[in-house]
């Protein structure tokens, strides 16, 4: 390992390593704008000159292009480095607008740092500035191009790691310009890192703009919970409002970059309309007399019909504490266990994905960059799990094949081979892969897809290179699988049963077995769902406790951070649902409908405001820590006017607490023995006990590093899963299609659809389907569709895909979907009405 001097520091690095990154270990921060770690160096600013005094290399040289080697001698504050770094700094600012006061990106301003460091006062040249236009990028992000110093971080990221081509470099020279060109929103879902790279104030954050200084706000590191990747961020809060979400690096999980799901999907925090005060009925209530009042009606209920009419329901966007403490609140009462799961495919998959998780096979994210081939199982990832689609990218430019199989029409930013394959033929063709594998590791290596240069020079979003028959495809991808050292395989959880994520992991466990450091990447629903498939493995699907309702099995029922609603197309049948049961308790922080059917409602706080801790896909548990106290944001209690100038002695709408904590009140209530109520640390001892989790407060342990867990498995398994209910779509001629609803990147996840800049960027929702299914029927691309589901409707627009699967037909779980009620009963496709 090469062994250097850095200002008079010993230090040794890895071979390979800038001479820059060697001094920021050495923790010496040499001067920089065009040089950042996941996008390697290009040495076009010239600001991170050093002198290099002794060694192989001599004079003044840019340390971002200089490996580090042994014998060096270097020097950052050398005279010769220190004047030629304040030479360019003078001619980067001879053209800036000198505008820091009113620029969102003063007081965290690379350029400002290193300006007032050189120690740049005064501008002295006469000529004029160059000026730009400013372009409009859309609703994310502000666009100011004459603070531009021409880093070309910007069409670094852009182009060359996202592989997104409708923002770059224009002109050149003095007169390059980094935009669009022409005016328009910004096609990349990873456009919101462009604020976090850009170096200076050309491009901000749009919502957050004139919002408050870096300086003004409460900062914490908190997680995204968006999808179940786990994406570490930094929030930023000022007057109880949430201002700003940033990306915040993890190696192992999502580097330097979170997507603009995860960024600006935080309205839901912020909501006008979320509870803030307990109700009974419609009435506002105390949380001590809402609390005891549920504590009584469940008594009674339990006292009349059982403890098994009550029923608890709860979702994967619970933390983990909440979905532990329901389910020993409900174990303690023997109530029926907590059903986290909308219907049985959804939970099959999610538990099988969990129990079936081989600890040495399970990969990150940065695994999955460093893999040389990557099959995707029945996933989506732009629009399931975003930064698994960048993971992608990265693998693809280093080299490795990307196979999806897959039966939707799936876009990545990469070249890959997508292979549309029925969900129902999911299982059977993994098996004729598995047997199509060699017997022996020493199988000579399959043809290149494409060449070296092609996977390393291309940059554009692109098209699946041919959709083959699964017959013809299948003994390519085995002969590859075979020739890799280190396969990935991705497998989704959305729209397969558990029967195709267990064969996803016997293909991996078959790879490993012939000396491949396979590895297994699943997506899950939700950011908890890994937690939920522990927390309760042996709990029903929704669909049962609603048929439960509906049979007079269930009289109670409790509902802890869960909108049903939400996913059920027959909404009618919900609430008809709802309206016998004796009694119906709510805790959560959205106001969705499930809100106004409660008899009492006891709202909760969000991770922003409590510790919450989530595991992740891979099994990682991570913690998000508290931002700022509960309570209503001033701009709301305001209006945006001068707060009142009069103290109070309480926070106003303050009257919330973790939901954990409240489940916990209710079964120390109810309990005639013992009615101590747990801490936090006696809750994770609880937790401990229930699945071998056990978590360190101290600040260097795994919980705060985010390590991956070999976690215990359920104790308690199903021993039969429950059986699927698909959905399905009659045609003419007797023809059926199956109908699955599917994730999209913009509209379906629950908490990013209160955010109202997120809503404003919808696509229109389409109902996919192959052109010649839909020509059987005579629909036709564009056209108007009516869906029929049970008693419920809907009018969608059609869009026919020849990358789809025969057979099947995929609808967005859109929130602009809306499901109306109708008498007739047969599920069907019907043709646009003339």
């Amino acid at each position: 390992m090469p062994k250097l001097i850095i200002d008079g520091r010993n230090i040794e690095v890895a071979p390979g390593v800038k001479v820059i990154a060697a001094a920021e270990q050495a923790e010496i921060m040499i001067p920089r704008f065009c040089y950042h770690p996941a996008l390697g160096s290009v040495g076009a600013c010239r600001m991170c000159a050093v002198k290099f005094l002794e060694g192989p290399v001599h004079g003044l040289q840019m340390s971002c292009m200089v490996e580090a080697r042994d014998g060096m001698v270097v020097s950052t504050t050398d005279d010769e480095a220190v004047d030629f770094r304040r030479f360019v700094i003078e001619l980067l600012m001879r053209n800036h607008p000198h505008d820091c006061p009113v620029c969102d990106e003063g007081g965290h301003c690379l350029l400002q740092d290193e300006t007032v460091s050189s120690g740049h006062v005064m501008r002295r040249h006469i000529g004029k500035k160059r000026t730009h236009r400013d372009q409009y990028l859309g609703e994310l992000i502000q666009h100011e191009m004459n603070r531009c110093i021409h880093c070309y971080r910007c069409r670094r990221f852009y182009q060359d790691f996202c592989g997104y081509r409708d923002f770059g470099a224009m002109g050149s020279a003095n007169r390059t310009y980094f935009g669009r060109y022409a005016d328009g929103p910004l096609e990349n879902p990873f456009s919101g890192n462009l604020i976090d790279i850009c170096p200076t104030g050309v491009l901000t954050d749009k919502p957050a703009r004139f919002k408050g200084r870096r300086w003004d706000f409460e900062r914490a590191p908190s997680l995204c919970i968006h999808c179940s990747l786990g994406c570490a961020t930094i929030v930023s809060a000022r007057y109880r409002e949430l201002i700003r979400v940033e990306a915040h690096l993890n190696p192992a999980v999502n580097g330097h970059f979170i997507c603009d799901r995860g960024r600006f999907g935080f309205g839901f925090a912020n909501h006008p309309n979320r509870p803030h005060h307990a109700r009974i009925a419609s009435a506002t209530a105390t949380y001590t007399d809402a609390l005891q009042a549920a504590v009584n009606q469940l008594a009674e209920i339990s006292r009349t019909f059982g403890s098994q009419a009550i029923g608890t329901v709860t979702s994967s966007r619970a933390s983990m504490e909440t979905l532990m403490a329901l389910k020993i609140l409900a174990s303690a009462h023997q109530w029926r266990p907590p059903s986290c799961f909308q219907d049985a495919r959804q939970r099959n998959a999610a538990v099988a994905a969990v129990t079936r998780l081989n600890p040495d096979a399970a990969v990150s994210l940065h695994d999955v960059e460093c893999s040389d081939h990557i099959l995707v199982i029945a996933a989506d990832p732009i629009a399931e799990a975003p930064m698994l689609a960048l993971a992608l990218r990265q693998a693809w430019r280093s080299g490795a094949r990307v196979t999806v199989l897959d039966p939707r029409p799936v876009s990545l930013p990469c070249e890959y081979t997508h292979i549309p394959v029925a969900p129902k033929q999911l299982s059977a063709v993994l098996q004729q892969l598995m047997n199509a594998l060699p017997s022996s590791p020493d199988t000579p290596p399959a043809p290149p897809i494409r060449t070296s240069d092609d996977a390393h020079n291309a940059s554009a979003v692109s098209s699946p290179s041919c959709d083959p028959k699964p017959d013809t495809a299948l003994p390519l991808l085995a002969a590859a699988l075979q020739s890799s050292q280190r396969p990935v395989i991705v497998c989704g959880t959305d729209i397969v049963s558990g029967t195709v994520v267990n064969a996803a992991a016997d293909l991996v466990m078959q790879l490993r077995a012939s000396r491949k450091n396979a590895g297994i990447f699943n997506i899950l629903p939700g950011a908890n769902a890994f937690g939920a498939a522990i927390a309760s493995p042996d709990g029903a699907s929704f669909s049962r406790i609603l048929a439960a309702i509906e049979n007079g099995e269930i009289h109670a029922l409790l509902i802890a951070e869960s909108n049903p609603v939400r996913w059920f197309p027959d909404r009618g049948r919900i609430r008809n649902a709802f309206k016998k049961l004796k009694l119906l308790v709510v805790l959560d922080y959205l106001p969705t409908p499930v809100l106004d059917m409660a008899h009492i409602l006891l709202p909760t706080q969000t991770h922003f405001e409590t510790p919450a801790v989530f595991i992740n896909q891979e099994g990682r548990m991570q913690q998000a820590s508290p931002l700022h106290c509960n309570g209503m944001p001033l701009s709301q209690l305001t209006a945006g006017k001068h707060p009142p100038r009069e103290f109070r002695h309480d926070i106003p709408g303050a009257d919330t607490k973790p939901a954990w904590q409240v489940l916990l009140e209710i079964k120390a209530a109810l309990s005639a023995v013992n009615t101590h109520l747990p801490s936090y640390s006696e809750l994770w001892e609880q937790i401990g006990q229930e699945t071998g989790i056990i978590i360190d407060r101290h600040p260097d342990s795994e919980i705060s590093k985010g390590h991956r867990l070999r976690l215990q498995k359920p104790k308690h398994l199903p021993e039969t899963p429950e059986p699927d209910a698909p959905l399905q779509i009659n045609l003419q001629d007797d023809t059926s299609l199956e109908l699955f609803p599917v994730e999209s990147f913009c509209g379906t996840e629950e908490l990013s659809a209160y955010a109202p800049i997120l809503c404003r960027m919808e696509p229109v929702p389409e109902l996919i389907m192959h052109p010649e299914d839909a020509a059987g029927c005579g629909l036709t691309d564009g056209g108007m569709v009516t869906i029929q589901s049970g008693a419920a409707i809907l009018d969608v627009r059609l869009k026919t895909a020849a990358g789809t699967a025969t057979g099947t037909a995929f609808l967005p779980r859109h929130r602009q979907l809306v499901w109306h009620r109708t008498d007739r009963s047969a599920s069907r496709a019907s043709l646009p009405q003339k």
